[in-house]
């Protein structure tokens, strides 16, 4: 915690920046969501592979910018994780579909979203849209955006492909289990909070005491 308040410090989150170049590139990961699923509903398989790949780039591209150009903004911290988990969401729909991977892998990433959701009444006690993105929730991300189009060059027959395969499924293992230990911690951290609601709430609560 000290790290990431000291991390905040270091790069104050805007309100007013809208038009910047990292929250282009972030509506630009949005756009291409329908486009993917289309390529890959589609079996044009060598294009989704390329959307992919270019919108893992984007992934790093975007939050790299805003931190070194200065540009932290509210939005950006919206549009990123919205653009993450649709196009996970789009890739896992698209690949079940055409039984690259099974539905029930699909249930098991889809339900720690659904257990984020199921958050936001507690967050809104808090006056919070959402808890800060920790890194352990980035590191599955990226593990999940790189194991998709190793898996999907995996169907094949090429040596490519025998290559592709494992390193697909290993990386997709490490994100789910990452996806869901950033999902506890987000659980944990949202419960101490509440916990320290709580605790201030009496005090607050009690009437001023003249000196």
């Amino acid at each position: 915690m000290p790290a990431q308040t000291a991390a905040a410090e270091a790069e104050p989150v805007r309100d007013d920046l809208i038009w910047t170049v990292p929250n282009l590139i972030s509506m630009f990961r949005l756009l291409m969501v329908p486009v993917f699923a289309f390529l890959i509903v589609a079996e044009h398989d060598y294009w989704a592979l390329g959307v992919l790949a270019l919108c893992g780039v984007t992934d790093f591209l975007d939050g790299y910018l805003a931190r070194s150009l200065g540009q932290v903004s509210e939005l950006g911290a919206r549009l990123d994780p919205a653009a993450d988990r649709l196009f996970i969401l789009s890739t896992l729909l698209g690949l079940a579909w055409r039984d690259f991977i099974p539905w029930w892998l699909v249930g098991v990433i889809v339900a720690r979203d659904v257990l984020l959701v199921a958050m936001i009444p507690y967050l809104k006690r808090l006056h919070l849209e959402s808890l800060p993105v920790h890194f352990l929730g980035k590191a599955a991300t990226f593990n999940l955006l790189y194991a998709f189009p190793l898996i999907l060059l995996g169907e094949g027959t090429s040596t490519l492909a025998d290559v592709a395969r494992p390193l697909g499924w290993a990386f997709a293992w490490w994100g789910v289990a990452l996806y869901w230990w950033a999902g506890a911690l987000y659980v944990r951290q949202l419960r101490g909070m509440l916990r320290a609601q709580r605790a201030a709430q009496p005090a607050a609560l009690r009437p001023a005491v003249l000196p």
